[in-house]
C-alpha cells in the first residue's frame, strides 16, 4: 500500500511542470500555502493552467500580470479577485452547470495535479476533504499527482469525501484557519423578500439556500417552521441556525432522511465547529447532490436563488453584467429545475427591484430598474424563461409557472418598483408583448 511523502510547500511547487493543468479545491477547501507560493516558479515554467472555483486567496500567480506567461486561470465561478484579475488577460470562465462541472471539464482536460486541503489522517488512515466535494474527489481519482495540505484546524466532515492516504502522493503540514464568511445582516428589502418566501414554505419542506442578505432573511423567517429538511448545494450558517433551533431535522425528507445533505460548506467558525465530526451533515459529490433528478426526489423541495436582472419574459441574467463575467452559473439551474421536478416543490428567483449604478456618460449614480425590457447586451442567460417559477422582489412574489409571455409581463411589472411600472408597460406594448 502506497504511503504519501510529507514535503514542504516549496517542494510541492517544484512538482509543477510547464503546460500542467492544476485543479485546486473549491472556496474554503483551496490550498492556501501552495497558491501563495506558486508564483515563485514563474520563469521556470510556462503555460501552467490552474482550474479553480470561487477562489479566496488573492494569489500573486494570477493577481499580478507579470506572471501571466507562466500561469493562467480557468474558473468555474468568479469572486471579486478573479473579476479584478480578468483585466490581466489570463483569466477565463468555464460555462457549466455545477453538477456536471467536474465531469465535463475533466473529459476535456485531464488534471495533472490536484491540490486541496484535508484533515489529518485518522487511526484507519483516512483523511476528510473537509469543506468541499463539488468536484474534488473526481479530480483526485484522475490526477497524476495528488497533493494535500493537512490542516488540523479544518473540520472533519463525513459523506463521500473521506479519502485513504494510499490515494495521496504528497502531504504538506499546514496550520492556518479555515476561511470564513461574515454573516450578512439582512436589510429591509431582504426581510420583505424573506417574509414573502417563508409564507409559501410548508412545514416538512426541504431547502436549498445560498449566502447573503436575502437567504439569511429567509432562514430567519423560517425559524418557527417544523420538520424542515436540507438538500442544498452549500451548507451555510443560516441553515445551521435552522438545525440548532430545531426547525430543520430532516424527518420528512424523501431521501437521506434525518441527514443534512450538501456538496460544500462555507460560513462562520460556528458553522465549522457544528459540522466537525457531525454525522448528520453529509457532504456528498456535487454531481449527485446537484443532479436535478436527485433533487426532485425530495417532496416539497424549495430552491431559493438570486439574480442580477430579469427581462419581461422571465429570462434571468444571474452571472454576468452585460458581457462581463461577474460570478457563475453555479447550481442555479440545477436547483431551480430540480425543485420543480419535486412533488410540491417550488423555485424562487429573488432580486431587489432597483439598483444604483454609475451612468457611463455623466458619471453620476442613478437608480435603474432590475426588471427590464431587455437584458444588457451580451448578458449570459443563466436561467431560461422556460425554467423560471416564482420571482420575488420587495414589492411582491409572482408565479410564472405555465404563464404566457403576456401574462408574465404583467406579473413582473406588478413587482417592479412603482416608479418604473408605466415605463415598462409602454415598452412591453412597443415590443408587442401586450396590447395597448
Amino acid at each position: 500500500m502506497k504511503t504519501p511523502k510529507t514535503i514542504t510547500t516549496l517542494e510541492a511547487i517544484q512538482l509543477v511542470k510547464s503546460n500542467d493543468m492544476i485543479v485546486t479545491g473549491m472556496a474554503g477547501a483551496e490550498p492556501k500555502e501552495f497558491l501563495k507560493a506558486l508564483h515563485l516558479r514563474a520563469g521556470e515554467v510556462q503555460g501552467v493552467r490552474v482550474t479553480n472555483c470561487l477562489p479566496f486567496e488573492n494569489a500573486e500567480f494570477f493577481m499580478n500580470p507579470v506572471y501571466k506567461t507562466s500561469f493562467s486561470v480557468d474558473s468555474w465561478f468568479y469572486g471579486a479577485n478573479l473579476r479584478k484579475a480578468s483585466e490581466n488577460g489570463n483569466i477565463t470562465f468555464i460555462p457549466n452547470h455545477l453538477h456536471l462541472a467536474g465531469r465535463k471539464r475533466f473529459e476535456h482536460a485531464k488534471p495533472n495535479i490536484y491540490v486541496g486541503v484535508a484533515t489529518p489522517p485518522d487511526k484507519h488512515g483516512y483523511v476528510s476533504l473537509s469543506l468541499s466535494n463539488v468536484y474534488e474527489k473526481e479530480a483526485v481519482s484522475l490526477a497524476d499527482i495528488v497533493i494535500l495540505e493537512i490542516n488540523p484546524k479544518f473540520p472533519r466532515t463525513f459523506g463521500d469525501l473521506e479519502l485513504h492516504i494510499s490515494h495521496v502522493d504528497y502531504m504538506v503540514n499546514v496550520d492556518y484557519p479555515a476561511p470564513t464568511l461574515p454573516d450578512v445582516e439582512p436589510n429591509e428589502k431582504d426581510i420583505a423578500i424573506g417574509n414573502l418566501i417563508a409564507a409559501k414554505i410548508k412545514n416538512g419542506s426541504s431547502l436549498q439556500l445560498g449566502i447573503g442578505g436575502i437567504p439569511n432573511a429567509v432562514a430567519h423567517a423560517l425559524l418557527h417552521k417544523k420538520d424542515l429538511g436540507i438538500h442544498t448545494e452549500m451548507f451555510t450558517s443560516g441553515l445551521m441556525k435552522l438545525v440548532k433551533a430545531g426547525a430543520a431535522n430532516g424527518s420528512k425528507k424523501t431521501t437521506h432522511q434525518g441527514k443534512h445533505v450538501c456538496c460544500f460548506a462555507l460560513g462562520s467558525q460556528e458553522l465549522y465547529d457544528f459540522i466537525d465530526n457531525n454525522p448528520s451533515v453529509q457532504i456528498l459529490n456535487g454531481n449527485y447532490v446537484n443532479d436535478p433528478h436527485i433533487i426532485g426526489l425530495n417532496d416539497n423541495q424549495v430552491s431559493i436563488n438570486t439574480t442580477i436582472e430579469v427581462d419581461l419574459t422571465g429570462q434571468c441574467a444571474s452571472e454576468s453584467i452585460g458581457h462581463k463575467q461577474f460570478s457563475g452559473t453555479g447550481g442555479q439551474v440545477d436547483t431551480a429545475v430540480g425543485a420543480q421536478n419535486s412533488k410540491g416543490g417550488m423555485s424562487f428567483i429573488t432580486l431587489y427591484s432597483t439598483a444604483n449604478v454609475k451612468n457611463p456618460v455623466t458619471g453620476e449614480r442613478e437608480e435603474i430598474s432590475k426588471i427590464v425590457p431587455f437584458l444588457k447586451p451580451g448578458a449570459a442567460v443563466t436561467l431560461s424563461r422556460a425554467d423560471v417559477d416564482y420571482v420575488v422582489t420587495e414589492y411582491g412574489c409572482v408565479c410564472l409557472r405555465g404563464t404566457s409571455v403576456a401574462e408574465r409581463v404583467k406579473l413582473l411589472i406588478s413587482i417592479a418598483h412603482p416608479k418604473f411600472r408605466d415605463e415598462l408597460t409602454q415598452e412591453a406594448i412597443k415590443l408587442g408583448y401586450i396590447g395597448a
